[in-house]
């Protein structure tokens, strides 16, 4: 009888928990349930979902990335200051931002593949790295429009309408940035369980000496995951951008525990017991009417990374107990 409840547990408990948190708001709430709000939570946990997708991919392959954070903090700041200091054309500010991430991603997958660094040690000493480089790029400042420069000028771009509707913008009644977040899951979940080098992060996640011995290409799997998770974080930090209009310096400092907590509780939705990126959007969901619904009921907002650790610390004893048992 214990197992099984466990097994449930495991299998349907992040879908019960998110399920009984609608429940709640709405009883204490008659404003949570509406479509204006609904919308509103899936706009906020898209940025949020992005981050989530990449951690997911590093996960995939046995691995961790704590840069993401600090990865959509610097190409934040990069969007902006393409924008408002060098009033560089649009293509430009969208493709920098994603080659930014892209080289995070093999500077990380350099010190993890080719240096033997654990991937949290790497992944550590890179995020201090990237937010004290970010911070030094902008001076400390964030980046705004008509903001003054250092020798006393104003910054002589400012955010062009086109770029701002990107964050900010509706297509078919519907908030780009959901859009954008939901083809990201839906694409993302077709390459990793029907592509051949989907299904190759998968093997070796799971055992490398078994992927090099069956002929996958360990290395060359490892660094796509670890780029992959740096273009997913360039991504965020251009919606984060164009959602608020400015280049905040520390955008993504609160996105990386919301991020591994998504992972994590991802781990459970029907039992899936691995990362995957659609348990990693229904993370990413609860985490998000959380939040609403605590910010709806006045809640402070320093109470809000209690909230966040109880979900992280809830997920990771629910995967790691059931895991556990299944190897004992």
């Amino acid at each position: 009888m214990g197992n099984k409840l466990l097994d449930l547990t495991f299998k349907y408990g992040a879908l019960f928990i998110i399920a009984a948190v609608f429940v709640v708001f709405t009883l204490v709430n008659e404003n949570f349930l509406t479509y204006s709000n609904m919308t509103d939570i899936l706009r906020a946990i898209s940025i949020v979902t992005f981050v989530a997708i990449g951690v997911t991919f590093s996960q995939i392959v046995d691995g961790f990335d704590l840069s993401v954070g600090a990865t959509v903090s610097l190409t934040t700041v990069v969007t902006a200051t393409l924008m408002v200091w060098y009033q560089q054309p649009l293509w430009i500010v969208l493709l920098v931002p994603l080659v930014v991430g892209a080289a995070i991603g093999l500077l990380n997958a350099l010190l993890i593949v080719k240096m033997k660094i654990p991937d949290l040690l790497a992944t550590l000493g890179v995020m201090y790295l990237i937010t004290g480089l970010h911070k030094t790029y902008s001076k400390g400042y964030s980046i705004y429009n008509n903001m003054p420069m250092t020798d006393g000028s104003k910054a002589p771009g400012k955010f062009s309408d086109a770029f701002l509707w990107i964050g900010q913008g509706k297509l078919f009644g519907v908030h780009f940035p959901v859009l954008l977040m939901l083809i990201a899951v839906i694409g993302v979940h077709l390459f990793l369980n029907y592509t051949r080098w989907g299904r190759q992060m998968y093997i070796t996640g799971g055992n490398k000496e078994a992927a090099r011995l069956s002929g996958i290409r360990v290395n060359r799997v490892r660094v796509m995951a670890y780029v992959l998770s740096g273009c997913f974080a360039g991504i965020a930090g251009i919606l984060f951008t164009a959602r608020v209009g400015s280049g905040q310096i520390d955008a993504g400092a609160p996105l990386l525990m919301e991020a591994v907590a998504a992972v994590f509780v991802g781990f459970s939705v029907l039992g899936a017991g691995k990362p995957n990126v659609i348990g990693t959007f229904f993370g990413a969901v609860l985490i998000g009417v959380l939040l609403n619904g605590l910010t709806m009921l006045n809640m402070p907002y320093y109470a809000f990374d209690i909230v966040k650790g109880c979900v992280l610390v809830l997920a990771l004893a629910i995967t790691f107990v059931h895991m556990n048992r299944r190897v004992a």
